[in-house]
């Protein structure tokens, strides 16, 4: 099928991987390509397969899942990457978010919500699960951008917005009747005004100032 998601998985517990395969072999749309039990693996995997989306755990022996998260944006791997990991705690969630994450869930996540989060992410979309997005949104005396939002102009407010309701370039695109090239740009506008490092971080500091969609 064209539009098969392709899907890397990334673990160091094989009987987690084959759990993980054995479902989603039977989605019509999805599709693994490869597995790998660490992040040095999972990068040269991710590298050599160009899977679309990969499912990578954030403690591992060696490279963890955080280090590969920014050695896959050193590299400019367009890949998607969703958290699945049974760690919680905010030191483990933001530092993976920050690094370039789309998404994070749990390990005990529903099978059927887990291949809804496979499909999210490929789609460009921001997913968290609610008490994730609540650690973020705690940090109100670390957040990064407090207090820039008035630099930005009406259509970067708007753009933002849109990112906040989880929409991809090509939605915003479709939404604002502009070009996707010209959506990036507001979107590397936003993100060098505020101070932020990704779309996860401005979309969460549109949830807290209230600019919305």
């Amino acid at each position: 099928m064209a539009d098969t998601i392709k899907v890397l998985l990334v673990d160091d517990h094989q009987v987690v991987r084959r759990g993980l395969r054995t479902f989603l072999e039977v989605q019509d749309d999805i599709e693994v390509v490869g597995e790998a039990a660490d992040g040095a693996e999972g990068v040269a995997r991710i590298e050599e397969l160009k899977p679309d989306v990969v499912l990578m755990d954030i403690k591992m022996p060696g490279m963890d899942g955080i280090d590969a998260l920014r050695k896959l944006r050193e590299l400019n791997n367009p890949a998607r990457v969703l958290i699945v990991t049974s760690f919680t705690e905010q030191r483990t969630v933001v530092p993976a978010l920050r690094a370039g994450a789309a998404g994070y869930v749990y390990k005990d996540v529903d099978p059927d919500a887990l291949a809804g989060a496979i499909r999210s992410v490929h789609a460009g979309h921001i997913l968290l699960q609610p008490e994730v997005a609540g650690v973020l949104l705690s940090q109100e005396e670390t957040n990064p951008g407090q207090g820039r939002g008035g630099s930005l102009t009406d259509r970067e407010r708007e753009v933002l917005g849109l990112i906040a309701d989880g929409r991809s370039n090509r939605e915003i695109a479709r939404a604002l009747v502009l070009s996707e090239k010209t959506v990036k740009t507001h979107v590397s506008n936003i993100l060098m005004k505020l101070d932020l490092a990704d779309r996860t971080q401005a979309a969460l500091w549109a949830v807290r100032h209230g600019v919305t969609g």
